[in-house]
């Protein structure tokens, strides 16, 4: 009777909402079609697996297009740690080995102009860029300038037109200064020169204040504008007063010489400093 049940049961599976019978017999059939009636039959146990693996698929291509769509980003590297007081100490000694006995660049030739140039690079590299906005009180003051690389051509001007040193004028040049004001954006060039003077009378010594305005360009460029000239006597013409010399006018200042020029700062610290012009020159200066 139980198999003959079992015959009867549908390929499908339908819902069962109770199993009741009155009989004992009548209650193992039931009990029996009930506990069938719970799995699925060869037909329906193939759709399901199928739409159970459809499901997984379907959740498994969200996470992986989820994943796609996240870019994974490399941390970027410690920044290096700075460098030591001693390891810039040491650089700054090499720089100013390299330009020893140049005569402030004027008895320079090619091969000490590379060694001078890649001394001052390794220091820049070292410091990194210098921030006049945040320095430019280690400007203040009056710096002397002991090398620059426009002096190897033998004039006062550099790469700049100048007069010959020793060539047509009998000029010898003596120290050079920057003295600059932050308050007042007063920025001079003091020359110390010795004119050639005819026989018996001793040289003349001249001091020439180029006297410029300056203003920041960036982070390390400054910009100077020329204003004048002032020329003072020293030594035992020193009590003549000082001459004013009249300024170009712009119509007839050449194009090479318009006044105003561009440097930046590669390196500034509390007693020395370092500039590049925009023609490539090399300077150094330490304070006076």
């Amino acid at each position: 009777m139980t198999m003959a049940s079992l015959n009867l049961l549908p390929h499908s599976a339908p819902a069962v909402s109770h199993c009741v019978s009155s009989s004992s017999s009548s209650l193992v059939r039931s009990f029996v079609a009930c506990k069938v009636q719970f799995f699925p039959t060869k037909g329906n146990l193939r759709t399901y697996q199928r739409k159970r693996f459809q499901r997984r698929r379907r959740r498994s291509l969200v996470v992986e297009s989820a994943l796609d769509e996240v870019s994974v980003v490399d941390p970027p590297p410690p920044p290096p740690p700075p460098p030591s007081f001693d390891q810039i100490a040491s650089l700054k000694l090499n720089l100013l080995s390299a330009i020893s006995g140049l005569n402030r660049g004027l008895a320079a030739n090619e091969d000490d102009l590379r060694k001078a140039d890649e001394a001052a690079k390794e220091l820049e590299a070292v410091v990194g860029p210098v921030d006049l906005a945040a320095d430019l009180d280690k400007l203040q003051g009056r710096w002397k300038l002991i090398y620059s690389s426009a002096f190897s051509s033998r004039t006062l001007g550099g790469s700049r037109p100048g007069p010959p040193i020793r060539r047509l004028l009998p000029i010898t040049l003596g120290q050079v200064f920057q003295r600059i004001d932050i308050v007042s954006k007063d920025f001079d060039n003091i020359v110390e020169l010795q004119l050639g003077v005819p026989w018996p009378l001793p040289p003349l010594e001249v001091t020439a204040t180029l006297a410029h305005k300056f203003e920041l360009i960036g982070f390390s460029k400054i910009k100077i504008t020329f204003e004048k000239t002032t020329v003072k006597t020293s030594g035992n013409l020193s009590q003549l007063p000082p001459l004013e010399i009249p300024r170009i006018p712009d119509a007839l200042r050449p194009r090479s010489n318009t006044g105003s020029g561009e440097f930046e700062v590669t390196y500034l610290d509390a007693d020395a400093r370092i500039t590049r012009g925009d023609r490539g020159e090399l300077r150094v200066f330490v304070i006076a």
